[in-house]
């Protein structure tokens, strides 16, 4: 995720990392070439005569377009927002469950009980994570939990809900142990509720793209439109054809290239979330609560301002 100070009117103009216009060059160059062909061919440099120098039907085309794609890109960041919004209440529940375990016992609890569910509190964004991206979670886990508790994290499919059933099981113990009445056992449940709220929420996310008869149909209606918008133009604006036509194909291909980055919040483009960051914020939060020293902040990843 790309993370950035407020630049300068002129440094915007000029950002590069984090815009879609690196993945867009090959397409935007592709655009440029055909514009030089309708120059070529309206001034009879070569054996063919397109006529479409009438503007109604691009215009119509256009506008038709700039909707469609207004609508495809709402979509795709409501599914970004919601995703930001399942991980900071991610956040939330962890920090209210963090305070239920070290205030509201009846007793005091050993400091075993608390590390082992604070482990697993920690552990559970980033298992989260790497299910979310299809990467293999072992080395975190393997830093965060006990041995016997690792391995039967590592044999479940759906590792996010086995750690949420080991907290379950965990306030089962404390409640057995006369450590937590049962209006206390309420609230720790309403928590564990919310978090797999998130996991659901996320999971549903993941495993719900945008349909892809849309999203293909918008696709094709982008590419064939900036295709022959210069013949269009031509007639009418003459050796400028290359930079209208290649300006115009810029807008409508970046809002697609946006919308395809933003559908997929949880992978790792530059304008996904930093789910690596969060995971290290929120098992730092816990820590804080606990009175333990601060983990190391996340290092950017090749410049001052993207996050993974």
């Amino acid at each position: 995720m790309i993370i950035r100070p407020h630049l300068h009117w002129f440094r915007m103009l000029l950002a590069w990392r984090g815009s879609v216009l690196p993945q867009l060059l090959p397409r935007l160059l592709l655009i440029f070439f055909i514009s030089i062909i309708a120059l070529a061919a309206h001034d009879h440099l070569l054996p063919v005569n397109l006529n479409l120098n009438t503007t109604a039907p691009f215009s119509l085309v256009g506008i038709a377009l700039a909707v469609f794609l207004g609508f495809r890109n709402n979509a795709s960041y409501d599914r970004w927002w919601e995703a930001r919004k399942l991980w900071g209440q991610l956040l939330n529940e962890s920090r209210s469950l963090m305070r239920q375990v070290l205030t509201l016992p009846s007793r005091d609890l050993a400091k075993e009980d608390v590390a082992e569910f604070a482990a697993i509190l920690g552990a559970l964004p980033h298992a989260l994570r790497h299910q979310l991206r299809k990467t293999d979670p072992r080395d975190d886990l393997a830093a965060r939990l006990p041995g016997a508790l690792f391995d039967h994290v590592m044999a479940s499919r759906y590792k996010p809900a086995t750690l949420m059933l080991c907290l379950g099981e965990w306030v089962q113990r404390a409640a057995r142990a006369d450590a937590l009445d049962p209006i206390t056992v309420l609230a720790f449940d309403r928590n564990l509720n919310g978090l797999s709220d998130v996991i659901g929420g996320c999971e549903r996310i993941a495993s719900t793209p945008l349909p892809f008869a849309y999203s293909v149909m918008i696709h094709r209606t982008v590419y064939f439109f900036c295709a022959s918008l210069p013949f269009g133009l031509v007639d009418s604006i003459g050796i400028f054809t290359p930079v209208f036509a290649v300006f115009v194909a810029y807008t409508f291909m970046a809002h697609e290239a946006i919308a395809s980055q933003l559908e997929e919040p949880f992978g790792t483009d530059d304008n996904d979330l930093a789910l690596n960051t969060m995971s290290v914020m929120i098992e730092d939060a816990l820590r804080d609560l606990r009175g333990e020293p601060a983990l190391p902040p996340p290092q950017p990843l090749g410049d001052s301002y993207q996050l993974d």
